[in-house]
């Protein structure tokens, strides 16, 4: 099992286009997406080459392996143009014996009584996140096009082993956490 997990593309040609590259250069079996696909939203600049239409057609070529939650940009109408599901507001993923809770995040209260030993996988901070809290590891992979904190364009790359934040630009591991 392999899977590429990233958040917060809004609207970023640019940087989509070096995620899906990423995505193949991985071999992932996954992209799981974490919400704010198409738009930068009112508090964000725009993004290098902002161009939610090319967004669409990169992740609609590579639909089949998407699992996507919505973000708070996200709205009905991005349902219509895109080739996988987009509206749900969290997915129960388990993998081995792992179990994964995936939101974006900007509604993490609704995820205070979740099970000991889980994940939750959020963006929306749009800053990479690797803590433990109260028996819950809290994973954040940062944002692919709009990095807040001087934190690098990222995603991570979860496997059997554990997950690691990668530089989108370079490829680098910068921090990761073993199972």
């Amino acid at each position: 099992m392999k899977w590429l997990i990233a958040s917060d593309i809004h609207g970023s040609a640019f940087y989509c286009r070096m995620l899906i590259e990423k995505f193949k250069e991985e071999k992932a079996d996954r992209l799981l997406l974490l919400g704010d696909l198409l738009y930068h939203g009112p508090r964000n600049d725009l993004p290098k080459e902002y161009a939610p239409k090319a967004v669409i057609e990169m992740l609609n070529s590579v639909s089949d392996d998407i699992i996507c939650v919505r973000g708070n940009c996200e709205a009905e109408v991005d349902q219509m143009v895109l080739n996988f599901p987009v509206l749900a507001d969290y997915a129960v993923i388990c993998v081995g014996d792992k179990t994964i809770y995936a939101t974006h995040g900007h509604h993490l209260d609704n995820f205070k009584n979740i099970r000991k030993d889980s994940i939750l996988l959020f963006g929306h901070t749009h800053i990479p996140e690797n803590t433990e809290k109260d028996g819950i590891l809290h994973v954040n992979p940062g944002s692919v096009s709009i990095p807040k904190q001087n934190s690098p364009h990222s995603y991570i790359v979860m496997n059997d082993n554990g997950l690691e934040w990668k530089d989108l630009t370079n490829g680098e591991v910068y921090m990761n956490h073993k199972f």
